[in-house]
């Protein structure tokens, strides 16, 4: 059974608060164990309805839990998604100040900027290339409001997909020149390499990852819209970071991307 509006609103009001402190909050599902994903997606939009209560605006969408380990330790099938805001922006070479983010971690990925709309459900992979303007390499920071990362999927859905903020790289290219499958990353961290991976490891392709997200918003009647960011997932492992780390991820085809971290 679908939890009351009473706890929607409970729930989404401490994850944004948990935002606006830097603070985290216990796991949703420790107090509310019938939550359903439904409800988490419910609990999302009341907390992204805050955010824009602010000033902010949507500006893309995240695809999260697009690996199979990750889907095997969640214990899920699919993966999830999450609303990117214009807040959350940074241009490569970053720095980003430590103390606004709780508990992040650096994912290298292929961010889309789309040129057309896409309206699902029926969107297959020729119709998410045809209307994207170009890829970019990218770095989405994850955090989680939750303490100490001890999530189900219901309470990373319901914490807009752990979103955190993310890093755009320093070039656009048209991704119908390249397989996006078999491009390599190499992320470094202070110099070293500490994970590397492939577009395969996204549903074995970034594009499937677009096309999962464009036809599941498409049958709750959401478009992916012209001019928006799309984070497609993680090409490899999440990065732990903290002030004073200096993190470059290249993506074979596409280009680089570089962020520090400061306090």
């Amino acid at each position: 059974m679908a939890i009351d509006e009473h706890h929607i609103t409970q729930f989404g009001d401490e994850l944004f608060h948990a935002y606006k402190t830097a603070t985290t909050v216990s796991p949703l599902t420790d107090r509310m164990p019938d939550m359903t994903i439904e409800d988490a997606y419910r609990i999302q939009l009341h907390m992204v309805g805050r955010r824009l209560e602010q000033g902010e605006r949507i500006v893309g969408k995240k695809i999260g839990v697009t690996s199979q380990a990750v889907m095997n330790m969640l214990g899920v099938g699919q993966p999830d998604f999450g609303y990117m805001l214009d807040g959350m922006i940074h241009c490569d070479g970053a720095a980003i100040d430590i103390s606004t983010l709780i508990q992040p971690k650096a994912e290298g990925e292929i961010a889309f900027i789309l040129k057309r709309d896409l309206l699902g459900p029926g969107i297959s992979a020729a119709d998410v290339l045809s209307a994207t303007e170009g890829v970019i390499a990218c770095f989405e920071i994850v955090d989680s409001r939750i303490k100490d990362w001890k999530i189900k999927i219901q309470d990373t859905v319901a914490d807009n997909a752990s979103c955190g903020v993310f890093v755009l790289g320093d070039r656009m290219v048209d991704p119908r020149g390249l397989d996006l499958r078999t491009c390599g990353m190499v992320l470094e961290k202070n110099g070293e390499v500490v994970v590397t991976g492939a577009g395969a490891a996204t549903m074995n392709s970034p594009v499937n990852a677009m096309v999962w997200l464009a036809n599941t918003l498409g049958r709750l009647g959401i478009p992916l819209k012209a001019g928006e960011v799309i984070l497609s997932g993680a090409l490899g492992a999440m990065v732990p970071v903290k002030a004073g780390d200096n993190l470059r991820v290249a993506i074979g085809g596409i280009g680089g991307c570089s962020v520090r971290f400061v306090r």
